[in-house]
């Protein structure tokens, strides 16, 4: 089969490789027919991501067919039509009873970090029966790629962490796919204001069209006394950070006004700055967490009702044997104005 191979940082390719093959009797092989490119792929390809080691097939998110079960799987058969979860779950250990997913002691994120994923036409999923969600016969297959990872992460990550209430002020810090999807499940709780972050005007007019109240462009320096101002020099009950550098963390630290909550979703491959010399007495909450997909049965049940259109995420399609064109296109954002690549295997 076809599939994308990390090759060390910087470095990836094309290569044939074996079908994968059943190694537990709860593994499930899945013949992919979506995938997609997450920012947290770049973050391997610059060497942020050390548990993944050259020779990995990347990728984590996508829907396909069930090609063949392990006979300890019983939720799925073949050729049941199924969304792979980001997060792989045994749903029996410590963490699992507690709803924390992501720290699986047999899973987690596991998928193209120490296992290979989904960037390929076939893939092998531990814990098939807590690990996939069926779709239904309605549904339309690219909208639901972006419950593999994205929505999921932007909800339980930023929305939920950032206890985002009803009439409340939220600034979201980055207006790429995860900050874009962030701003959509935000809206779940009616927050007065939405403000919309970024260095790409672009990207700030699509999120002004996905309900942001106000746009800030963070070029020159000035993003926090333009939210300063935006809030009557109060500042945000939340900011989510969903870039994962040091300079969107520290404004958020910036721009969080008393008793505000900053939740980080960006992937940091470097330290960051936590000025607790300013913070100490504010009643900040600062929150992390890698994504549980715990709430993908819920938004799945929004995105068949109408009520949530991930698909508008979507900007760029591509055959799986032009991945490398579909990986160029998504790291040059700001030119190519993409936001979620879909690859067809």
């Amino acid at each position: 089969m076809k599939a994308l191979v990390y090759q060390g940082p910087g470095k990836k390719a094309i290569e044939e490789r074996a079908m994968p093959a059943i190694s537990a009797p709860t593994d499930a092989i899945v013949r992919i027919t979506k995938t997609t490119i997450c920012g947290t792929d770049l973050h391997i390809l610059k060497d942020d991501v050390p548990t993944c080691a050259p020779g990995r097939i990347l990728g984590h998110e996508g829907v396909g067919r069930v090609e063949k079960t392990g006979p300890g799987v019983t939720a799925f058969h073949p050729g049941d039509h199924v969304v792979v979860s980001c997060i792989s779950a045994c749903g029996k250990c410590e963490y699992c009873r507690r709803a924390m997913y992501s720290h699986c002691t047999t899973g987690g994120w596991i998928l193209g970090n120490t296992v290979d994923g989904t960037q390929a036409e076939y893939v092998r999923i531990p814990h098939a029966d807590t690990s996939l969600y069926r779709i239904p016969a309605d549904a339309d297959e690219e909208a639901l790629t972006m419950l593999s990872d994205i929505l999921p992460t932007a909800f339980e990550c930023g929305v939920l962490n950032g206890k985002v209430q009803p009439g409340s002020t939220v600034a979201i810090v980055g207006a790429g796919p995860i900050g874009l999807a962030a701003l959509l499940t935000a809206q779940f709780y009616s927050p007065a204001e939405l403000i919309a972050i970024d260095l790409d005007d672009n990207r700030l007019d699509v999120a002004k069209g996905f309900g942001a109240t106000a746009a800030v462009n963070a070029a020159g320096g000035t993003a926090a006394a333009q939210v300063m101002n935006l809030t009557d020099g109060r500042g945000v009950d939340t900011a989510i950070e969903a870039v994962g550098t040091p300079a969107t963390f520290v404004l958020c630290e910036d721009i969080v006004a008393p008793g505000g909550t900053i939740a980080n979703v960006g992937v940091h491959g470097v330290k960051a700055d936590l000025h607790l010399e300013r913070l100490w007495s504010q009643n900040i909450t600062v929150t992390t967490r890698l994504v549980d997909t715990v709430s993908t049965p819920m938004l799945l049940k929004t995105v068949q009702s109408r009520k949530l259109d991930p698909k508008r995420l979507i900007t760029h399609r591509f055959k799986l044997d032009r991945i490398l064109d579909a990986y160029d296109t998504f790291a040059r954002a700001a030119s190519t104005r993409a936001l979620k690549v879909i690859i067809e295997a």
